[in-house]
């Protein structure tokens, strides 16, 4: 993928949502935690080996410090770029918290929210125990939030193979 600028429009609020929970994502993979401690942590840095439990341990003492390090950057990417965004009121009756904003993503920070959204979709799934479509519980708000990521994501997808 070459790429190009993104302009993404979004709600102040929406903004400002996305934000805290980019933030949360960072706070998870600051590295404190280790994989074979949380389910979470452990699919966002899976192993090539999944029948091999030593040779698991040993890829993972290898490379998870280094995996969890990048989706913290992307992540920290992400939270720069929503910065100005994310800004809401303080009144909540303001009508500012739903104006539409625009966020310019040049390709390199398209990459980092690619790789941050799915992320966090990832973690959200684990969280939610989703391993099939059917896993899905509309009365549940949470999955809301995990079908916005994916509508998020899957917009910054095909906006940036337009180009």
């Amino acid at each position: 993928m070459t790429g190009r600028t993104v302009v993404l429009g979004v709600a102040r609020l929406e903004a400002a949502h996305l934000s805290a929970l980019v933030g949360q994502f960072a706070e998870l993979v600051d590295g404190s935690t280790p994989a074979d401690e949380d389910p979470a942590i452990a699919r966002l840095v899976p192993t090539p080996y999944p029948d091999d439990d030593a040779a698991a341990r040993e890829f993972r003492s290898l490379t998870e410090s280094d995996l969890l390090t990048r989706r913290r950057a992307d992540a920290e990417i992400v939270l720069l770029s929503l910065t100005e965004a994310a800004g809401i009121p303080d009144d909540p009756e303001d009508p500012a918290m739903l104006e539409q904003v625009e966020i310019r993503l040049e390709p390199d920070t398209v990459r980092a929210w690619l790789r941050t959204l799915a992320a966090v979709r990832l973690v959200m799934a684990e969280r939610l125990e989703i391993t099939e479509a059917e896993d899905h519980d509309p009365g549940d708000p949470r999955f809301g939030i995990y079908d916005w990521l994916g509508y998020r994501l899957d917009g910054l997808v095909a906006s940036f193979d337009e180009g």
